[in-house]
C-alpha cells in the first residue's frame, strides 16, 4: 500500500488531531512510499528496529515513538543511532501515544480491558483517558491481582487488603497514577496502570481504594498488537508484533 495512504488512514481512525499531547502523532520519520510490511511494538528503541528491519519491514508502528515535549533538540548518542537506522533503511516511523490509549476498539485501555473480561461502561479523567467497568460479582483483591498476573505475565505490585472486596474497577494503562484520584472520585473499588509513585500508597491506604502497578510496557502491549492485525486484514500487508522484553 501506499504510505501517504497508511497516514491518513491512521490519523482518521484513531482521531489524531483530537489529543493534547506530549509528542507529534502519526508519521513521525518518513521513509519508503510503498508499504509491504509492517511491524508493530510498544517503543521504537533500537533493538526494535533492529528486529524490524530483520523482518524485512517497510514501516514500523508503535505506541512511544520520538520528539517528546521538553526533549533536548541535539541529534547525538541514541537519539542519533535510533534515527540514522531509520533513515539508512528507508524505513517509516509511525507513532500514536495518547490517540492508541483511548480508541474503543484498538486502544490499550480497549484491548486490556477485553483480555481481562472487562466491559469499559463509563471514562473518567483527564481527555477521558480512564476507563471504568463494573464486575458481574464481587471479587477478592486476591483473586483480582491472581486475574491480572495470568492475563499480563508478571505479578503486579498490589497496594490494598487481599481480602478487599471489589466490583467496581478502573484502569488506564502506562504511567497513568496521576489518575488514581480521578478513580475513587468516580466511584471505583480498584485502580489499575502500569506504574506507581510514592504518594500512591498514602492514596491507597487512607482512601481505601486499592491499586495494582501492573507493567507500563506489559499493559501497552496489546492495542499496536491489535492495530496492526487490523491493518493487516483491511489492506492486505504483512505485519509482525515484535515485542522487546521490558520489565518496568
Amino acid at each position: 500500500m501506499d504510505r501517504i495512504e497508511l497516514e491518513l488512514y491512521l490519523n482518521n481512525l484513531l482521531e489524531a488531531a483530537r489529543f493534547k499531547d506530549y509528542c507529534p502523532n502519526g508519521l513521525q520519520v518518513e521513509g519508503r512510499r510503498r508499504v509491504e510490511k509492517i511491524a508493530t511494538g510498544v517503543s521504537a528503541s533500537l533493538a526494535f528496529l533492529e528486529a524490524a528491519l530483520e523482518w524485512g519491514a517497510d514501516a514500523v508502528l508503535v505506541h512511544h515513538g520520538y520528539f517528546w515535549k521538553n526533549d533536548t533538540p541535539q541529534i547525538t548518542g541514541r537519539k542519533y543511532r535510533r534515527l540514522r537506522t531509520l533513515l539508512a533503511n528507508d524505513l517509516n516511523l509511525f507513532a500514536y501515544h495518547l490517540p492508541l490509549d483511548c480508541h474503543p476498539e484498538f486502544g490499550n485501555n480497549a484491548q486490556l480491558g477485553a483480555k481481562l473480561g472487562w466491559i469499559g461502561e463509563q471514562r473518567f479523567g483527564d481527555q477521558d483517558l480512564g476507563w471504568m467497568a463494573t464486575l458481574p460479582m464481587p471479587i477478592t483483591l486476591a483473586h483480582f491481582s491472581a486475574q491480572v498476573e495470568h492475563t499480563l505475565g508478571r505479578a503486579p505490585l498490589v497496594l490494598g487488603d487481599p481480602d478487599w472486596q471489589l466490583r467496581r474497577v478502573a484502569w488506564c494503562t502506562g504511567a497513568a497514577q496521576s489518575l488514581f484520584d480521578a478513580a475513587i472520585d468516580a466511584g471505583a473499588d480498584v485502580f489499575l496502570t502500569g506504574e506507581i509513585s510514592e504518594p500512591t500508597t498514602h492514596t491507597a491506604a487512607e482512601s481505601g481504594v486499592a491499586f495494582l502497578a501492573a507493567g507500563h510496557h506489559a499493559t501497552e502491549r496489546f492495542g499496536v498488537q491489535a492495530l496492526g492485525t487490523h491493518l493487516s486484514e483491511v489492506f492486505n500487508v504483512e505485519h509482525l508484533f515484535i515485542d522487546i522484553h521490558n520489565p518496568v
